[in-house]
C-alpha cells in the first residue's frame, strides 16, 4: 500500500476500503523497515500521529472530512515549523527546539486534513544541495546507498522514492527541491515566488528561495498545490489566484506546443551519463506533438546575481547566530553576504531585470524551456559537493548546481520528472521551466512526459 499514489490513498480512505489508522501504520512499518538505511525521516510524531489518525476514521464515519487530504499521512522538511513537533533546521543550535506554530504550508495541509507522520532530513539551514549535517548525518539514495539523496530536500525525495511518505513539502532556493528529486526518481516542482506564500519577518520579498510541493507523481505534486498555493495577506508577494486552479484537468495536448531544448543551459560542463539520459527528452516530447527547438541561451548573468543575493540573504538570516556553533557552508556564505556592498546589490538587480526582459522575449517565442536538472548523476554520499565535472574544476559548493540555480533567478516555475537512469542504475531528472506564473502549465506538460516514459515507476531495488 505504501507505493500507491496519494491520489489512489485518499480514495481508498473516501471509500472507507481502509482507514486512516491502516493507512498510518503501513507508513510507520516501512519507515521502520528502510529509514534505518537510508536515513530520511530524522523525527517520528507517532503518538501525535496515532490519534489524528483514530480522529480522522472518526470523522469519516461520520461524513466530514476535513479536506481533500484527510487522513492521509504527510511529511515536513525540518525547515518547515510544525507546532509541537522538534524542528532542528540540521543545526545543532536547534537540536531541542519545537516551534509554538506551524508554518503557512503545514498550516494548509493540516488544514486540509493531512496527518504528520515526522520530519525530513536537510543540510543545516538547507545550505547545500548535499543532505548532511552534525544532528542527524547523511541521506542515503534510494537507487544506491553509497550516493547523496542530493538536497536541501534530500530527507523528502528519498521518504518520496522509498514509499515513506506519500506526499512531502520541499523548498528551493538553487534547486533544493529540483536537486534530490531528480537524485532519486520522484517529481517536484518549484512554483513561481508568490505562489505559495512564505510569509517572512526578515525578508519578506525575497524571491530566490521558495517552498513547494514533491510526490511520486504529477497528480499529486498538483493536489498538493490545490492546498498550498494561494493567496496569504502576510506574505506581500502573494498570488491572488486560489489554488484550486491546480484542480483542472492535467491532460495537455501537445501538438504544436513550442518547446525549447537547451543541453547546458549555456556552455555549462553536463556529466556525459547525464547529458545522454537527458538527451532523450525532445524526442519523448516530439513524438507527442510538440515542436523542439534546440536553442543557445545566454543565462550568465544568473550567476552574479543568484550569489550577490543569496550572500545578502545569509548575512540578514544567519549573521546574528554564533559563527562559531556554524557549519563552514553557512559561515562561507554569511561572511561574503557581510561584504556585499550597496553597489553589489544594484549589480545584481540590474543583471536579473535585464535577464527577466530578456526571458520575457524568449517565452514569447517559446512555450516552454526544457534542460538537465542537475549536471551531474547522483555522487558518493562521503563527498562534501561536486568539484569537477568532465575534468573542469569548480571554484566552490555551489557551482556544481548552476543548472538549477540560474533557472531560481528567472522568477519562473520550474518542475523536475524523472528522465532516465545512468547505465549504472541512478536516476537522471529534466527540467521543465515555464513563463513566470504558468505553474499549472508547466505541470501539465511534466504530467505528459510522465505519462509517456514511465520512468517514475521504476523502484528502489533491495528496499
Amino acid at each position: 500500500m505504501h507505493y500507491l499514489t496519494a491520489t489512489e490513498m485518499l480514495e481508498l480512505l473516501r471509500t472507507r476500503q481502509v482507514s486512516a489508522t491502516e493507512l498510518l501504520q503501513a507508513h510507520l512499518d516501512r519507515i521502520e523497515e528502510v529509514n534505518p538505511r537510508v536515513n530520511a525521516i530524522v523525527t517520528l510524531a507517532t503518538d501525535r500521529a496515532r490519534q489524528e489518525a483514530a480522529e480522522a476514521d472518526r470523522d469519516l464515519a461520520r461524513g466530514r472530512p476535513r479536506g481533500p487530504l484527510h487522513g492521509l499521512p504527510v511529511a515536513h522538511k525540518d525547515l518547515t515549523d510544525t507546532a509541537g513537533i522538534r524542528t532542528t533546521y540540521g543545526s545543532p543550535l536547534f537540536a531541542d527546539h519545537v516551534p509554538d506554530t506551524d508554518s503557512p504550508i503545514v498550516r494548509r495541509m493540516r488544514g486540509a486534513g493531512a496527518i504528520t507522520i515526522g520530519k525530513t532530513n536537510t543540510p543545516e539551514f538547507g545550505t547545500g544541495s548535499h543532505t548532511v549535517n552534525k544532528l542527524f548525518g547523511a541521506t542515503r539514495n534510494p537507487y544506491d546507498l553509497s550516493r547523496s539523496a542530493g538536497g536541501s530536500s534530500g530527507g523528502a525525495a528519498a521518504a518520496l522514492a522509498t514509499g515513506m511518505t506519500a506526499l512531502a513539502d520541499g523548498s528551493d532556493m538553487g534547486g533544493s527541491l529540483r536537486n534530490p528529486a531528480s537524485f532519486c526518481n520522484v517529481v517536484g516542482l518549484r512554483p513561481t515566488p508568490g505562489r505559495v506564500p512564505a510569509p517572512s519577518p526578515t525578508a519578506a520579498w525575497f524571491t530566490l528561495g521558495v517552498p513547494g510541493p514533491m510526490a511520486r507523481t504529477v497528480e499529486d505534486l498538483a493536489l498538493l498545490m490545490s492546498v498550498i498555493a494561494g493567496f496569504d495577506a502576510a506574505s506581500p508577494l502573494s498570488i491572488a489566484e486560489s489554488g484550486t486552479v491546480f484542480t483542472e484537468p492535467l491532460e495537455l495536448d501537445l501538438t504544436g506546443l513550442r518547446v525549447a531544448w537547451s543541453p547546458d543551459l549555456g556552455g555549462l560542463p553536463v556529466d556525459a551519463e547525464t547529458a545522454r539520459v537527458t538527451a532523450e527528452a525532445p524526442a519523448v516530447l516530439t513524438g507527442l506533438g510538440a515542436r523542439v527547438e534546440r536553442v543557445e541561451l545566454d543565462l550568465s548573468d544568473a550567476e552574479d546575481a543568484f550569489r550577490i543575493y543569496r550572500a545578502w540573504y545569509y548575512a540578514l538570516s544567519f549573521g546574528d547566530l554564533p559563527q562559531d556553533a556554524l557549519g563552514e557552508n553557512v559561515r562561507w556564505n554569511v561572511e561574503r553576504g557581510r561584504a556585499v556592498t550597496g553597489a553589489d546589490l544594484a549589480r545584481a538587480e540590474r543583471l536579473r531585470s535585464g535577464l527577466y526582459q530578456r526571458m520575457t522575449g524568449f517565452f514569447g517565442t517559446y512555450d516552454f524551456l526544457i534542460a538537465p536538472v542537475s549536471q551531474v548523476p547522483p555522487f558518493p554520499v562521503d563527498a562534501p559537493y561536486v568539484s569537477e565535472i568532465n575534468g573542469q574544476e569548480l571554484p566552490d559548493y555551489l557551482a556544481w548546481m548552476r543548472s538549477a540555480y540560474w533557472i531560481s533567478v528567472l522568477h519562473a516555475p520550474a518542475a523536475s520528472v524523472p528522465c532516465g537512469f545512468t547505465a549504472d542504475g541512478l536516476p537522471v531528472g529534466v527540467q521543465i521551466v515555464g513563463p513566470p506564473f504558468a505553474d499549472l502549465e508547466v505541470l501539465r506538460l511534466a504530467h505528459a512526459f510522465e505519462r509517456a516514459t514511465g520512468h517514475g515507476t521504476r523502484r528502489p531495488a533491495g528496499l
